[in-house]
């Protein structure tokens, strides 16, 4: 495309652009990680797209149009860098924060893309029209909903180009293209580039053994990869799951298709290395979403910390430990049952319950690094005799009465489109608690804005009672709740011992005679103080 016609799609759209130059100009010139994703550099000079961090020689300020995903720099007439590798880079953060339309819209189209009726049965599902949609997308993301699904297809097909030896015919379908003749005339279109020519240009692919695929997920640093696999060891389901050695694996099940992955940190490259094992490739672009999602590496970390560093118990814990993210889980179904497993005993006993229950009612699985079976389907769990494994009769029962919801219909954790709905429905179900439903909200739907307030545990690290307390105190905490929560978690030593310290050393006061002295604060409770 010529350079006059980039220009012209950038002025017809900027209205939708709500990007601010100046702070996407610093960005660039200093190459920072922090941004990589959050926005994208179109090069007029050359037509190319690039990300903040590329390694190119940096272009001219007056040759250069900011955009807020590639979706928007692609709709405006760029291709893609094949140096810095828009494909790569971390989902844009632009509509995260809120339960909105786009966020709800953007999940769908991971889960699913636009191939079960396209926008207007996404935007039917979200109850609004398909212009209010699109109108949306280009509000937040300076692109269409079905550019928005273009570009994830594309970028996902060249990761499998460059770092997989799959025929090009199997690309082409795990990338949901639905055939090679679409395939080929988009990689040509966008690229300029045959699929084979891109292949050629990549580094040598190192050769995986048969049904085992790479990826590196990019992320946003900081990333806290340590505590992440401490809290998914501390609730890791034994023979399904394991974290240790700086290592994630687990067991998956996918459109009747079942293998496994592993997750490691590639802190070089501000990346979690994902070698993924699986019979269908079709299966992979659903994989690889689920997996972004569950080690949630879309997040803003700047963003988040402005809002919860302000707050005094919360502030040290951002300064002296950022980077923490909210562990998700591979499945909404199985997280619920775990919870339930847990809601009237410790972690320990209930990590051992869950044991049994994958040994008696899961399917075996070829041993792989501690993986031994796959977690039992709602189908099983419906009709299995739980009392055998040594679980209490309410809890057996109200894991029964969820998987008959999940199995027949009236309960998905899948192309969710109302949260709210999805909970009530939950709440509804004898057995589960409060606190379990608000905990699925954080981890199984991934709510950045949810919150346990029915944690009576996660309640008292703050000194608080109630729980209505609690839910007023959080509010301050908005819209990113469920990180304050999970930092209420990870750290409730260290922040009781600094609420103690608070009280003993930093507000008293000492008679001395008619004379009220202060108490002398120690310079540790000071340093914490102004954090």
């Amino acid at each position: 495309m010529s350079r006059p016609a980039c220009k012209a799609k950038y002025h017809e759209d900027k209205e939708t652009m709500t990007l601010d130059w100046r702070v996407c100009s610093r960005a660039r010139l200093a190459r920072d990680a922090r941004f990589d994703g959050k926005f994208f550099i179109g090069v007029l000079t050359t037509g190319i797209y690039c990300r903040p961090i590329c390694r190119s020689r940096t272009s001219k300020e007056r040759n250069v149009r900011y955009f807020p995903s590639a979706a928007a720099a692609a709709e405006a007439g760029f291709r893609p860098c094949l140096r810095c590798c828009p494909e790569c880079s971390p989902g844009s953060p632009a509509w995260a924060g809120t339960q909105n339309t786009v966020s709800r819209a953007l999940r769908l189209i991971s889960e699913t893309g636009l191939e079960e009726g396209g926008i207007e049965a996404l935007a039917e599902r979200l109850g609004i029209g398909s212009r209010h949609l699109r109108r949306l997308f280009l509000r937040h993301l300076g692109a269409t909903p079905s550019a928005v699904a273009q570009t994830r297809r594309l970028h996902f097909a060249k990761k499998l180009i460059d770092g997989s030896a799959l025929p090009m015919t199997e690309i082409a379908f795990a990338a949901g293209f639905g055939s090679v003749r679409r395939f080929n005339a988009a990689i040509r279109d966008v690229y300029h580039r045959t699929p084979t020519q891109i292949r050629s240009l990549a580094q040598k692919i190192s050769r995986q053994p048969e049904n085992q695929y790479l990826f590196h997920l990019h992320f946003r640093p900081p990333y806290d990869w340590k505590r992440m696999l401490e809290f998914l060891a501390v609730y890791a389901t034994p023979g399904v799951e394991t974290a240790e050695g700086g290592y994630f694996r687990r067991s998956i099940r996918l459109n009747k298709d079942h293998g496994y992955f592993e997750v490691s940190l590639d802190a070089s490259r501000n990346a979690l290395s994902v070698q993924v094992q699986i019979g269908e490739p079709g299966s992979l672009f659903s994989i690889i979403e689920r997996i972004r999602a569950m080690f949630d590496l879309d997040a803003d970390w700047p963003t988040i910390a402005r809002t919860l560093e302000t707050d005094p118990a919360l502030g040290p814990q951002i300064t002296f430990h950022p980077g923490l993210r909210v562990p998700g889980c591979w499945n909404g179904f199985e997280f619920a049952t775990r919870a339930i497993l847990g809601q009237q005993t410790d972690t320990d006993t209930a990590k051992t319950l869950a044991g049994r229950m994958v040994s008696a009612f899961g399917l075996p699985f070829c041993p792989a690094n501690g993986l031994t079976h796959l977690f039992p389907t709602p189908e099983i769990l419906a009709n299995a005799d739980l009392g055998s494994i040594g679980l209490r009769r309410p809890e057996a029962e109200a894991i029964r009465a969820l998987a008959h919801a999940v199995h027949n219909g009236p309960i998905r954790f899948e192309k969710v489109t109302d949260s709210n709905a999805l909970l009530g429905r939950l709440a509804e179900l004898s057995g589960i608690t409060e606190c379990t439903t608000q905990w699925a909200a954080l981890r199984a739907l991934r709510e950045p804005d949810a919150f346990p307030s029915a944690d009576r545990q996660l309640a008292r690290v703050l000194g608080l009672e109630n729980s209505s307390e609690f839910e007023q105190r959080s509010l301050r905490w908005r819209p990113w709740r469920a990180y304050a929560a999970i930092y209420l978690s990870t750290f409730a030593s260290e922040i009781r011992a600094r609420g103690n310290e608070s009280l003993s050393s930093t507000g008293k006061e000492v008679l001395a005679g008619n004379t009220v002295l202060k108490a002398r604060i120690p310079a540790a409770a000071r340093r914490a103080h102004r954090a």
